[in-house]
């Protein structure tokens, strides 16, 4: 953490009608936009955040349970507070809840397919929330699971939030932690919408299933920290022998 005193933003315009913890939740989470703690790094005590932002350390525990809560940060009993970091298991199946029947949750492997950038079409500008003829960088990709092809994906980036993207000279399997570590984007929120669809040929050719066999087609929207919708996928997935497992509590 930057070793200079934060400013107290807890009485910005907006935040004087929430409760006090939700505006010292919102303050932190602000702080972590900003790179003030980047991912894995720890934050100060709860006494001295209390101490910083002139609230009760009552207030801070209530605020860091709830970003607890919504895995923006990571409390280890007796070490400390910490922003999470797309790398754990639990992250990564939170976020890939395809499973093969019968089995436990198993981490995909990605085949990137190709890498362009592109005029946004209509639907993907209004997913983004960007201008007509916006640019967009286009992923496309297989993901593995039991040696076979279970999904083909095609994700659609800002090309303002991503352009750094061209020069990498790989992509990885992981791309919530890439988002995060490379382009400080870090996941707050995904909206899956699911619907039952018929293979077409190009995904009988992908996915090396038949024309005309059921997938399902889910659409995501993910937000950033900040609110920034920073990802549009549409994923074509097997469901011959695999489920889609959603998980609320």
């Amino acid at each position: 953490m930057n070793k200079s005193r934060f400013d107290n933003k807890l009485s910005r315009p907006g935040l004087a009608l929430q409760p006090l913890y939700k505006q010292v939740e919102e303050h932190v989470t602000q702080l972590i936009v900003e790179q003030r703690w980047k991912p894995g790094e720890m934050l100060p005590s709860e006494f001295q955040l209390a101490s910083e932002l002139d609230v009760s350390q009552g207030t801070v525990r209530k605020a860091l349970n709830s970003l607890t809560d919504a895995n923006i940060l990571n409390r280890k009993q007796g070490i400390g507070t910490f922003v999470s970091e797309h790398t754990g298991h639990h992250s990564l199946y939170r976020f890939f809840p395809l499973i093969a029947d019968g089995k436990t949750p198993e981490l995909p492997k990605a085949e990137l397919m190709s890498v362009n950038t592109q005029v946004a079409s209509k639907q993907v500008a209004k997913a983004l929330e960007l201008t007509p003829k916006s640019k967009v960088i286009v992923l496309s990709r297989r993901r593995i699971l039991n040696n076979e092809f279970c999904m083909a994906e095609t994700i659609f980036l800002p090309y303002k939030y991503f352009a750094k993207l061209e020069e990498q000279p790989e992509v990885p399997h992981t791309l919530y932690h890439f988002y995060q570590t490379q382009f400080n984007l870090t996941v707050r929120d995904t909206r899956d919408s699911i619907k039952a669809v018929l293979a077409t040929k190009d995904d009988a050719q992908l996915l090396a299933i038949q024309a005309g066999q059921p997938l399902l087609e889910v659409t995501r929207v993910t937000h950033s920290l900040d609110n920034k919708a920073i990802e549009y996928r549409v994923s074509r997935c097997r469901s011959d022998h695999y489920h889609y497992l959603v998980e609320l509590g």
